[in-house]
């Protein structure tokens, strides 16, 4: 087993497993390039394992971008396989939930963040939403979609377990609740 302190480098950290992306396929732009799933909000541990999936596939990142509000600490530089990747930031301009990537020879990746404590359902569903050809959602409005969409539903099991546990809608305005009225003061 192999224990490391908060001093290590990446290179003596143990390897953070294969990224999760998903990328829009085909040509059709649209404001999104398709969605990283990291696993936790550790840029210089999980950027490594993102930029060598992308090195083979994409082409060398070279530099990425990101909005502070998502990550507690950014590194300005993050060693990754053979060479190193530049970070930035932007808190005005840049979506919290977008990450931008560059690189020499492909110009530039925008992929939604999904946060790593989401649940992996919605997770699938916002990796499908931000891989639409073509799509004109930003990444905060995914988000916010999805967030909607959950409370939506926790609502409505609200709702459901409150019946199902004898709960019962209130009667209509003007139906008697009550005995009648002949067997009430007995």
């Amino acid at each position: 087993m192999i224990v490391t302190t908060g001093s290590a480098t990446a290179d003596e950290r143990a390897p953070s497993p294969p990224a999760r992306l998903s990328l829009t396929p085909g040509t059709a732009s649209g404001l999104l390039d398709g969605a990283w799933w990291p696993r936790s909000r550790d840029l210089a541990r999980e950027l490594p394992a993102l930029a060598e999936r992308l090195d083979h596939s994409w082409g060398r990142v070279t530099r990425v971008t990101v909005n502070p509000a998502f990550w507690p600490v950014i590194p300005r530089k993050v060693p990754v396989k053979g060479h190193t990747v530049h970070v930035g930031w932007f808190t005005n301009e840049q979506d919290p939930h977008k990450l931008l990537l560059f690189s020499y020879s492909a110009d530039r990746l925008d992929l939604l963040i999904i946060p790593p404590e989401t649940e992996p359902a919605a997770a699938a569903r916002l990796m499908s939403a931000a891989t639409t050809s073509g799509s004109l959602l930003t990444a905060s409005r995914l988000m916010e979609d999805e967030r909607a969409a959950a409370d939506a539903t926790e609502s409505r099991d609200r709702e459901e377990e409150w019946e199902t546990e004898g709960g019962t809608a209130p009667p209509p305005a003007g139906h008697p609740t009550g005995p009648p009225r002949s067997a009430q003061g007995m």
